[in-house]
């Protein structure tokens, strides 16, 4: 294999390594504006999109020891989305980007070591971002700790207005 493949290679191996999941995209007629476009509405999660070659990609997948991606995902243009913290905001805004344009569609992606087919992805987006889940978990974890609060309060409250009554 020539330096130049292999150097490619690793490049393609380099973006797969800076975060936990990848979407491949299909951005077939795509403008140069349109890319730029998606690319600043990426930033907020510090996500990158990169063009890539399939035959190259596939290679660079099995280097990383990823699991194999589909071949119906590795034909026509291809390109990666990388980076980033929040893969449920990422793909949301790839959705989003997608049925505005309808020139990029979602081919799949790779969340951890699992495959997710493209309907996963746009289930993935739907969720809340990342910030509402958490004030949701903190929510529920302080619920339970808030009620025992409430009740040993008003026992006391309770007692207080029985002998106010009285008197």
């Amino acid at each position: 294999m020539g330096g130049e493949k292999q150097q490619l290679i690793e490049e393609t191996a380099a973006h797969l390594a800076k975060s936990d999941y990848v979407y491949l995209t299909h951005f077939d007629r795509l403008t140069a504006a349109e890319t730029a476009e998606l690319r600043e509405s990426l930033l907020p999660y510090t996500a990158e999109f990169h063009v890539v070659k399939n035959r190259l990609l596939k290679r660079a997948v099995k280097q990383r020891g990823l699991p194999v991606l589909s071949e119906q995902w590795l034909k026509g243009p291809t390109a990666i989305v990388v980076g980033g913290t929040e893969p449920a905001g990422i793909a949301k805004t790839l959705v989003a980007f997608s049925k505005e344009r309808l020139k990029l569609t979602l081919k799949g992606g790779l969340v951890g070591n699992r495959l997710m087919e493209a309907p996963a992805v746009e289930a993935l987006s739907k969720l809340p971002g990342l910030e509402v889940l958490q004030a949701q978990l903190l929510g529920a974890l302080m619920a339970p700790a808030q009620k025992l609060v409430q009740m040993f309060i008003a026992a006391p409250q309770s007692l207080l207005r029985v002998l106010q009554a009285r008197n």
